[in-house]
């Protein structure tokens, strides 16, 4: 007989920034390290003689809560990967859902009929992890085994293992990150102990600050983003950043023709929900580009998208857009006085550092990539 445990990966910033990460690779977030350090101390004092894992980032990093400190080396395999979700790969679910409304609400309440192009089939997602589950159990007889995969994929699993057909999924619970299911392989055959067991990450779950999971088809209107058009949203462009502007105290009298030149001159991205717009996204790349510094020099929620847990996405796109410009902080400046902005930021890695105006704070958060280790436990 040979028991498994089956974990889900720590939170990686596609689970934070609501982005479709499949076979992606994505990064273990703040929030994610201190839920491997928990799953850790879960673990601390239960025999492992094993440790599997996907051969994605995210996986590896998560295994090695366990491999690090039992001295295990990470097996990588490739059929414990999640699945490929083809064009939907690192879109934001907002966009996805503006897009292809009716495949979103299949993707996790009838996967059975679910296709889009470029994606994995799930009933082929569904059997080479029960092959690999099984080729586990048959190579580690005796032994007590930790495996670490995906969402969708240790869903479909663990949905098969209690019984339901593909088409009766969205009756079964999606898995929190770090997540943890007990199976037992023996005689050819595996059993469910129990399934998505995260009472060691209770005050640091990421579905306890999400609501996705809790709708019926497992969707919710998410942000996607869209360059802003001159002269044509000039209007609405103002409009955001005024009232914004206001809310924050600022002491300066805004000034909406410098607005329009620097949104003439930087990226600027709106954000969306459902059609209506619901923020505004500035970067400045040129500002401290020597210094791999990447500024946020606009960051504005409408009014009725305020406090609903929305703006984090629009710093998802900042954090992987200047990742991607090989810079490695964010920075942004904000109102000593607004104290909200100051809560919101520090809750997502920010800090203040030395510089900016007597009236201002100067915000810092690392975006560089970081392995885990003990010491970060």
């Amino acid at each position: 007989m040979t028991t498994l445990y089956l974990i889900r990966h720590a939170e990686a910033e596609g689970n934070l920034y609501r982005i479709a990460q499949g076979q992606c690779d994505s990064i273990i977030t703040d929030r994610g390290y201190q839920q491997i350090a928990a799953l850790a101390e879960r673990f601390r004092d239960e025999p492992i003689d094993a440790v599997y894992s996907s051969d994605l980032t995210r996986t590896c990093i998560t295994a090695g809560a366990i491999a690090n400190t039992k001295h295990l080396p990470i097996q990588k395999r490739k059929d414990l990967r999640e699945i490929c979700v083809g064009e939907w790969e690192e879109k934001t679910w907002g966009e996805i859902g503006i897009e292809e409304a009716e495949q979103l609400g299949l993707f996790t309440s009838r996967p059975d009929l679910w296709h889009v192009e470029g994606g994995e089939d799930m009933t082929a997602v569904r059997d080479r992890m029960m092959a690999a589950l099984r080729d586990i159990g048959e190579k580690n007889d005796g032994k007590t085994v930790a495996v670490f995969s995906h969402g969708c994929a240790l869903r479909l699993v663990l949905g098969e293992l209690e019984g339901y057909d593909l088409s009766e999924l969205g009756k079964t619970p999606h898995g929190d990150n770090t997540a943890v299911s007990k199976v037992v392989y023996e005689n050819g055959a595996l059993r469910l102990i129990y399934r998505d067991d995260n009472s060691h990450v209770k005050a640091l779950s990421t579905f306890a600050k999400q609501s996705w999971w809790k709708h019926p088809n497992g969707v919710e209107p998410g942000l996607y983003f869209r360059p802003v058009e001159l002269p044509a949203q000039a209007e609405t462009l103002s409009a955001c950043v005024r009232d914004s502007w206001i809310a924050a105290g600022e002491p300066r009298d805004f000034d909406a023709d410098l607005l329009l030149q620097e949104a003439a001159q930087r990226p600027t991205l709106g954000a969306y929900m459902e059609g209506a717009p619901a923020g505004i996204l500035q970067l400045n790349p040129e500002k401290e580009a020597a210094e791999k510094n990447g500024w946020i020099s606009l960051y504005c929620m409408e009014s009725a998208c305020r406090s609903r847990g929305l703006g984090i996405q629009m710093l998802g796109q900042a954090v992987l857009r200047y990742r991607a410009l090989g810079r490695e902080k964010l920075r942004l400046s904000i109102q000593r006085s607004n104290d909200s902005a100051l809560r919101f930021f520090s809750q997502y890695g920010f800090s203040p550092v030395n510089g900016g105006a007597e009236d201002r704070l100067i915000l810092e958060k690392d975006i560089r990539p970081r392995e885990w280790t003990p010491e970060l436990a």
